[in-house]
C-alpha cells in the first residue's frame, strides 16, 4: 500500500522538479508574457500591462442605444415655421438622465460649489476643478412673478426652489450658460471621486437631434413621447403635463410643473421628454439647422448665436410644443419658469452593442 501511494506521487514529484530546475537554466527564455518578449525584440506591440476600462452606467441615466431615424416634423407644420424638415440621421450610442434635473440635485451642486468641495477622496482626476461663481449659479426664483403678467406667483417665489416639498420637482430660473456650468460640475465630481485612473466621457447638455431621437423611445416617426397621435391613453388620462385647453392648467393633476417621476416613461425609459418643463439642448438656434448640419451625430454649434434651442414644451404649453420635432428657443443667458434641462454622456463602445447595465456599475 505505501509502494502503491508513492507510484501515484511520482509524476507530481517529477513536475515539480522539472518546473524548478529549467527555468534556471534558461530553458524557458525571460520572464514575461508574449507582448513583453517581442517589445524587447525591438517589435511593436503597444504599451503591456495597460489597466482595462469599462464605462459604467451613472446614477439615474439610462442607456440609449445608437440607431438611425427620421428627424424632423411628425405632424402638420401649425405655425409654418418650416424650421423642422425632415431629414434621416444616425445617431450614436449615449446616456441620458431619467428624469429633468430636480431642485435637489442642482442644490447638491451648489453646496458643493459654495464649499468648495469637489472631492470625497483622493482626486484620481486629470482635469483641474472647474472655476465656478456660487452667485451666479443661484436659479432665478423671481421668475415666478417675471415670466408672467398680473401673475401671483410670489409663493412660488419664496418656496419652490428652497423647501423640502418641492425637492423632487425640476429645477427652473435656470439659463443655458448655468446648465452648462452643471455639466461642467458634474464631470469633475463624478471623475475625481471614483476610483479609475482615466477620466471618463463629460456629461453635457444633449444635442438636438440626440434630444429629438431620445424623445421618440425608438420609434421612427412619433408625434409624442408616447407614440400618438392622441393626448389621453385608454382612461381618458393625460400623457404629459401641460395646458390642456385655454385658461385649463389643472386637469393633468398639476397647475405647474409636476415631479419629475411621474407621468409614464416612453420606450428608452425617459420621464417627462414632453411637458412639465422645456429643456435646454446644445444647439444654437437657426431655422436652417437641418439643411446645412452633417447626417452623423449632427448638431449645430455657433458661439455667435446667443438663441439656443428648447425642446419638449412646459406646463405652461399647448399641446403643440409637445410634439418631438416641435423647435422653439430662448437666449442663453435668460432663465424661465417653465425651462430646466437633462444632461447626457457620450458612451465609448462598440457601436450598437450598448452592453452595459446598472448592476454592472462601479460604486462610487
Amino acid at each position: 500500500m505505501y509502494k502503491k501511494i508513492n507510484f501515484r506521487l511520482l509524476p507530481i514529484t517529477l513536475g515539480l522538479a522539472i518546473a524548478t530546475i529549467l527555468p534556471g537554466c534558461s530553458l524557458f527564455g525571460k520572464k514575461g508574457t508574449a507582448s513583453e518578449k517581442l517589445n524587447r525584440r525591438g517589435e511593436v506591440t503597444g504599451v503591456p500591462k495597460r489597466s482595462n476600462w469599462q464605462q459604467n452606467l451613472p446614477y439615474d441615466m439610462v442607456p440609449v442605444k445608437a440607431g438611425t431615424f427620421w428627424m424632423g416634423q411628425a405632424d402638420e407644420d401649425i405655425a409654418y415655421t418650416q424650421s423642422s424638415l425632415n431629414k434621416q440621421i444616425t445617431i450614436s450610442e449615449f446616456f441620458m438622465d431619467k428624469y429633468e434635473v430636480s431642485n435637489n440635485k442642482y442644490r447638491q451642486f451648489l453646496e458643493s460649489v459654495k464649499s468648495g468641495t469637489y472631492e470625497n477622496g483622493t482626486s484620481t482626476t486629470l482635469k483641474d476643478p472647474p472655476q465656478l461663481n456660487y452667485d451666479e449659479l443661484k436659479p432665478d426664483t423671481t421668475v415666478w412673478s417675471t415670466s408672467f403678467s398680473y401673475h401671483y406667483g410670489d409663493p412660488l417665489m419664496e418656496f419652490y426652489f428652497d423647501h423640502p416639498a418641492f425637492d423632487n420637482y425640476p429645477v427652473v430660473g435656470v439659463s443655458w450658460d448655468q446648465a452648462k456650468k452643471y455639466c461642467e460640475w458634474r464631470t469633475y465630481y463624478m471623475n475625481a471621486n471614483d476610483d479609475s485612473d482615466f477620466d471618463g466621457p463629460s456629461f453635457r447638455l444633449p444635442s438636438e437631434a440626440e434630444w429629438e431621437y431620445a424623445a421618440k423611445g425608438g420609434k421612427d416617426i412619433a408625434k409624442y413621447p408616447w407614440g400618438g397621435p392622441y393626448l389621453k391613453n385608454k382612461r381618458g388620462c393625460l400623457m404629459a403635463n401641460f395646458k390642456p385647453g385655454r385658461g385649463n392648467y389643472i386637469d393633468d393633476g398639476f397647475a405647474y410643473t409636476a415631479p419629475v417621476d411621474v407621468f409614464a416613461p416612453n420606450g428608452f425609459g425617459l420621464y417627462n421628454m414632453s411637458g412639465n418643463v422645456a429643456e435646454w439642448v446644445l444647439d444654437a438656434y437657426a431655422t436652417t439647422a437641418s439643411s446645412i448640419t452633417w447626417d452623423l451625430d449632427p448638431v449645430y454649434d455657433d458661439p455667435n448665436e446667443p438663441r439656443k434651442v428648447v425642446r419638449g414644451g412646459s406646463w405652461k404649453d399647448i399641446a403643440h410644443y409637445l410634439e418631438t420635432s416641435t423647435r422653439a428657443y430662448e437666449y442663453e443667458d435668460v432663465a424661465q419658469a417653465h425651462i430646466g434641462f437633462r444632461t447626457t454622456m457620450t458612451f465609448i463602445g462598440r457601436s450598437g452593442s450598448m452592453d452595459v447595465k446598472s448592476s454592472n456599475r462601479r460604486r462610487r
